[in-house]
Parts: structure tokens; sequence; C-alpha cells
């Protein structure tokens, strides 16, 4: 994962993509008790790895409010997706390759996809639907869609990013449960999401679901109490979708050469850079090759499927419920939570 990252910024240059790729790392504040203490867990257990190089910074290195530090990784970029994902498919049409979009595919076996415009005929068939697999019968009950939403300030100044302390191709997140990111963009605005959008009974997706005003209204004001320094702040951009969840939090990649029919998927809002790695590992096992790539663990891994509604309903609100209700005992208690413990084994920790 740590070569994939800069595997996305090669290949974008080599396809003329231009994306806003810069590689500067990402910072994650520690603004707790448990949350510093988690911090220095995690780095001395990756000194302990030998793996990711993870710096442990003080407070004097760190603009967030009440943060004793943070986790810097500097293998991680900033990139502008939506440019990625246009420039990439400019690329593949290039090479000659016909991208159908407004096509739902509606169900597939061994060498057809029958769809609401026709049916394609292939000897591959690749299923990389992610949140949007929910929505088909064959898939509906191994993903499930929970929803991410995001925001885009206005530009800020230079003098308030250097009160912030974030230069340019850095990302940022802290150490709560309930997850947030965000980045400098190369316009410097802040472009900041997170989860707290409710799942919607029988995995449903809707246009509707992607913008929803109370999680955008929390954005905004998660931002300002994060970084006091800020200026008001007008999220002049709004937007989100559904991630894809499998049950166990394991993305994985499959391919049976006896049907032709391969899958990558469940990566829980860290496929940027993970479907670059999938993309390469499908490629591999689809020609047959034994690499480095077709043996890593995901391949082959089978996640359990969803329980049935109401059970999947009440379980994806109750997660949601929970991580916000640890966050909140960790700001009271000043130690670790025990509900986030008692959820860990049900999201894959």
């Amino acid at each position: 994962m740590i070569d994939t990252v800069d595997e996305v910024g090669r290949a974008a240059a080599e396809a003329g993509v231009a994306c806003d790729y810069a590689k500067g790392g990402t910072i994650v504040y520690a603004r707790s008790e448990p949350q510093w203490r988690a911090a220095q867990d995690e780095v001395a257990a990756a000194q302990r790895l030998g793996v990711d190089r993870l710096e442990l910074w003080g407070p004097d290195s760190v603009h967030a409010r009440d943060a004793r530090g943070a986790v810097y990784d500097p293998a991680c970029a900033r990139v502008h997706p939506a440019a990625l994902v246009r420039g990439l498919a400019r690329a593949v049409e290039q090479r000659g390759a016909t991208i159908y979009e407004h096509t739902t595919a509606e169900h597939w076996e061994t060498g057809r996809v029958r769809t609401d415009r026709g049916t394609v005929r292939a000897r591959h068939i690749v299923l990389a639907l992610e949140g949007y697999g929910a929505a088909t019968a064959q898939l509906r009950r191994r993903i499930l869609p929970l929803y991410s939403l995001m925001i885009a300030t206005q530009p800020l100044d230079e003098a308030v990013w250097d009160e912030l302390g974030i230069e340019h191709g850095q990302t940022f997140s802290d150490g709560r449960h309930l997850i947030i990111y965000g980045q400098r963009t190369a316009d410097n605005r802040i472009a900041f999401g997170g989860r707290g959008a409710r799942y919607h009974w029988g995995s449903t997706i809707r246009d509707e679901y992607d913008r929803v005003d109370r999680v955008f209204a929390h954005l905004v004001a998660t931002l300002q109490e994060m970084f006091p320094q800020l200026p008001p702040l007008e999220a002049e951009h709004r937007w989100g979708g559904p991630l894809g969840v499998p049950r166990d939090w394991h993305a994985s990649v499959q391919y049976d050469p006896a049907t032709g029919i391969g899958y990558a998927g469940g990566y829980v809002g860290d496929g940027l850079s993970t479907t670059n790695l999938a993309g390469r590992t499908l490629a591999d096992l689809i020609t047959g090759q034994d690499t480095a790539l077709t043996r890593l663990p995901w391949v082959g891994h089978r996640s359990p499927d969803w329980e049935p509604e109401p059970l999947r309903f009440a379980g994806a609100n109750a997660g949601l419920l929970a991580m916000t209700a640890a966050d909140a005992e960790e700001r009271a208690t000043g130690r670790s939570s025990l509900i986030a413990r008692a959820m860990s084994p049900l999201i894959g920790h």
C-alpha cells in the first residue's frame, strides 16, 4: 500500500492526468489523552514492526485545538479524485476502450452481462461496483452502502494556512472514532468530510442521500471547533456518496478462471489507492500470472454476508451511534472508550 501511493502519482503522470497529486503526508492530531496514548502506541508499534515510517509530533508542531501532538505519516498524498477519475477515463478511451455511462447492469453470468440497454458478451467480467453493488440482487447482502459526505470551503489566505501549519500536499484527521478527513486543496480550500449520515433501509441508494444539510452544517462546525484560528467558513461545495462496507470490513480481490468473473471492493472509504492495487492485482490474476500481488492475503478472501433487514438497519445505525457515544465517553472520562472496545470486533479491528 505504501508503494501504491507513489504508483497512483506515477500512473497519473504517465497518462497525462492533471489531478493535483502532491505527496505531503498526513497529520493525525491527538486531541485528548486517550488519543495521545493511542498515538504513542501506534508509533511504537510501527517502529517495532519496521513497516510504516511514522513520526510522533509534539504539541509545538501542531495547531489544532487541544492537540497534545500528532502522528505524521509521510506515505500519503493529496489528489483531486474527480479529476483523477475523469483523466483516467480519457486515457482508457484513448487506448481504444468504450465507456458506456447511464447503463445499468442488471445481472451477470459466465460470458455475459445483461443491462437495461442490451446484453454485453465478454470472456472476462470484473465486478467493481463498490457501494453501488448493494443495488444489485447478486451483491445486495455482500456489501453495505454507508454514506460519507464532504464540503469544500472558500479559498483561504496563505496567512491562515501558516497559522494552521498545514502545507500543500498534506491531509489531516484526528483520533476520534467517528472518522473525519481533510486536505488542503491546490486552490487553498479545505476539503473536509466524515461519517455521520445514517444507513438507509434495504441498502437504498438515492441521489438525495448525497446531500444532507444537517451533516454539512456539522462538518463546518467541526472544522471551526478543531481550528479556532479559522475565519467564518462557507461550504461553497457540498457532495457525498456511498462507501462499500463488507461485513468484516476487509477489502478483497477475487477471480475465478472457470467463469471469467472477477471482483474487487470493500474499501470502506480507503479506495483511492486501494483500487489501483486491486486493478493491478486483477490484471495479474486475469492473465494467469503468479506474482507478489496475486499472493497478497486479500486475494481470494470472502467476507460473510450482511444480515437481512431489519438486523442490518439496526446494526449499521447502532454502530454510528456507538462511535458518536464513544467519542463523548472519552471526552467525559479522559479514558479510552469501553464502547469503542466493545464495537471493535464488529468492525474488523
